[in-house]
């Protein structure tokens, strides 16, 4: 089996998202053309990928991903809830919390182009995607 690269959902280029439009088969050579979407997994950063795997592979016993990660178990609970809200979807806890939940994701984007692992139109691109936008 083929290596496969990761899939990449922004240009290169302008940094506008891209659309899938044709999908292959490496065995049987079978070609399908149309316009497909991503999942909204393919927009996460590989951190928080991690820990959703990590979550899923340990059936969400979080004592259990809280041994695995050598943290506490407010640090997988935080992941837990950052990993909701990059989902686009909302915690069920107050409302402050989740305001300094996506303080702190808004943080890391920052810390991430301070870094140089990501450009200010990236940025922005993630950010209005976890707005909703």
């Amino acid at each position: 089996m083929k290596k496969k690269m990761p899939v990449i959902t922004c240009c290169p280029i302008c940094n506008h998202d891209l659309h899938i439009t044709q999908l292959k088969c490496d065995h049987c050579e079978t070609e399908i053309k149309g316009e497909f979407t991503f999942s909204k997994f393919n927009y996460l950063d590989s951190e928080t990928l991690y820990f959703i795997e990590l979550f899923i592979k340990n059936r969400g016993n979080i004592k259990a991903v809280e041994k695995e990660m050598n943290v506490s178990y407010p640090t997988v609970k935080k992941y837990l809830e950052e990993a909701i809200i990059s989902l686009g979807y909302t915690v069920e806890e107050d409302d402050e919390k989740v305001e300094e939940i996506s303080k702190n994701i808004h943080l890391s984007i920052l810390d991430q182009i301070k870094e140089g692992q990501l450009k200010v139109d990236e940025a922005i691109e993630k950010i209005k995607k976890l707005k909703g936008e």
